[in-house]
């Protein structure tokens, strides 16, 4: 049994001997990537084939993080990356992750890619509560993340619900507050709603902007102990180094700037700084472990090179990357513009055929209309034409009757009546028979009158017969539609656009003109500032009569006494480093 366990074992071995290749899974925040790594191959050369995969120039913000014991490591450039500490059962997981956080993302970051994985680093640190964020900023903050993600606000496709799925802000904010999701949403759309026009990029580097003026922003914490005993917190960011009270993670009781410093050592656990200034003692603290103390050294380092850089020239590549940065800003910008104007042109073309077709409609029920009238009319002057025919019937009938009682009367005149009565019943006959012959004659005076009455009626429904005819023909001689009646850069036949009207030259006005607005936006940059100060009060106070002050954590609670002192990030940096070195230092000693 030990026999076979030791050959399997050996067997094992020679195999990894005889292998050539391991597999590595690399994590980015936005997603997962396998390589197959050579044996040999040091932390720099999967490095630079990851950087290459991604298209990333700016490799000197990022690393390779990895999980070791209960603290986490980075991968060193110059050692084989087998020879770490990392689990080796392949896929080698490891996260490729900004390391070092830049002061001013807006002019430090140049690339789309730099500044995307920054934007979903600091977005999950919030979200996670690594980095403190007060409840206004997060709403803030969470508009701008969606209109990256959305694009710009379209009240008919972003509906209440459509952020439902969406994790945006950190549970502690939502516990804080007695509101419920569809009021956080209605909220989040009220800001997202006003970043109309701004594209995914735009809206990340304004995320940006607003998250790196936040306290915990960019900063590793590390637990210390200074000469005393006393417990610290050490904080190591693009700055310098901040030494902080355990439960006050905000506010930092001393600082001091990279410039200051002349060097860092570390021995075992102890960790030696020393000033630039030459008055001032070599300061010293303990950390945990002395892995802790190879991670602070690392960061400290990389911190330090990089705050340099700043203030020196940039190199040629720097130079470079800038350049093609901004030609490449420029482009965008035109093309955003001429993308603008095309969408105008086609709203402004959509809004004319929707108002030719109103009009057609319109014109068809009108000709419908008419038509209409003109069968009425037909069918009246029909009618009268037939009540006129019976009419003038009737007159000759009762005119002829007429004749006829006039004939008889006539004869009964003639008619020798011997008796005395029979001449008084004829006398009463000739009475009755003028009566009726007088009678007659009114009837057929009152018909003919009636007649040329209904003859007069027929005349008027021909004359109004014709006038539906002619608004007929007006109306559908209206309805014929001709292109050329149209403008062609309002209702083009195919509502497509030519080439040659929207084309847009890259030239040398453009340019001027570019740096023109380039010049205005640094004017406005002020107003901004302002108005994005006026936002966040304005959230703050629409939201505070909604806040359960019982659910505050210590970190509410100090940034609450930060806002009401006036104190924030910079300003407080800006008055700890006012002190001298040497006091300082021996503050720090004494805490």
């Amino acid at each position: 049994m030990a026999s076979a366990l030791a050959a399997k074992m050996g067997l094992n071995s020679l195999r990894r001997k005889q292998a050539k290749n391991f597999n590595v899974r690399i994590t980015t925040m936005d997603a997962d990537m396998e390589f197959s790594c050579e044996v040999k191959w040091k932390g720099k050369d999967l490095f630079d084939l990851v950087c290459r995969a991604l298209g990333l120039r700016e490799t000197w913000f990022f690393g390779f993080q990895y999980d070791v014991k209960d603290t986490v490591a980075w991968i060193k450039m110059d050692k084989k990356v087998l020879d770490h500490d990392v689990s080796k059962e392949e896929p080698i997981t490891l996260n490729f992750l900004a390391k070092f956080y830049p002061e001013n993302a807006e002019e430090e970051l140049v690339q789309d890619i730099t500044q995307h994985l920054f934007f979903l680093q600091v977005k999950n640190k919030i979200l996670e509560e690594e980095i403190y964020c007060p409840p206004e900023a997060s709403v803030l903050l969470a508009s701008y993340a969606v209109q990256a993600k959305y694009g710009d606000y379209d009240p008919n496709v972003h509906k209440l619900g459509f952020l439902a799925q969406e994790e945006l802000l950190p549970k502690r904010v939502i516990n804080l507050y007695q509101m419920t999701a569809e009021m956080w949403e209605e909220r989040i759309t009220s800001c997202y709603a006003e970043h109309r026009g701004r594209t995914r990029e735009d809206a990340e580097m304004e995320y940006l902007k607003i998250a790196q003026d936040l306290e915990m922003y960019g900063i590793n914490y590390f637990p210390i102990r200074n000469k005393k005993g006393t417990d610290l917190l050490l904080g190591v960011d693009a700055l310098g180094l901040h030494i902080y009270d355990p439960d006050n993670k905000l506010t930092p009781k001393c600082s001091f700037p990279w410039n200051e410093i002349r060097n860092i050592s570390y021995s075992d656990r102890e960790f030696a700084i020393k000033p630039l200034d030459k008055k001032t003692d070599v300061f010293k603290f303990n950390s945990s472990k002395l892995r802790v103390n190879k991670l602070i050294l690392q960061l400290c380092m990389g911190n330090h090179d990089l705050f340099m850089r700043r203030r020196r020239v940039d190199s040629l590549e720097v130079q470079q990357m800038k350049a093609q940065a901004r030609e490449e800003r420029a482009r965008k910008r035109v093309e955003r513009q001429r993308l603008e104007r095309e969408k105008h042109l086609r709203e402004v073309a959509e809004r004319a055929r929707d108002d030719l077709e109103r009009r057609l409609i319109q014109l068809q029920d009108e000709a419908h209309m008419a038509n209409d009238a003109l069968l009425r009319s037909e069918e009246t002057a029909d009618l009268l034409a037939e009540k006129a025919q019976i009419a003038e019937e009737e007159a000759k009938l009762l005119s002829q009757k007429a004749s006829e009682a006039e004939a008889e009367m006539q004869r009964i005149k003639v008619t020798a009546i011997r008796s005395e009565e029979e001449r008084r019943m004829m006398e009463q006959k000739m009475l009755e028979a003028e009566m009726m012959a007088l009678k007659m004659a009114d009837e057929s005076e009152r018909r003919a009158m009636e007649a040329d009455q209904l003859k007069q009626d027929l005349q008027e429904a021909r004359d109004s017969e014709r006038r539906a005819k002619h608004k007929l023909l007006e109306i559908t001689s209206k309805s014929t539609y001709s292109p050329s009646a149209v403008p062609g850069d309002a209702m083009p036949p195919d509502l497509s656009f030519s080439r040659e009207n929207l084309s847009f030259d890259f030239k040398d006005t453009d340019m001027k003109r570019l740096s023109m607005e380039i010049e205005k936006e640094k004017v406005e940059y002020m107003e901004k500032s302002k108005h994005l100060q006026e936002q966040l009060n304005e959230l703050k106070t629409e939201i505070e009569s909604l806040k359960l002050k019982e659910r505050e954590t210590p970190l509410d609670i100090l940034h609450n006494e930060n806002t009401e002192k006036g104190t924030s990030k910079h300003s407080n940096f800006k008055k700890l480093t006012l002190q001298s070195t040497k006091t300082r230092v021996a503050y720090f000693e004494e805490l």
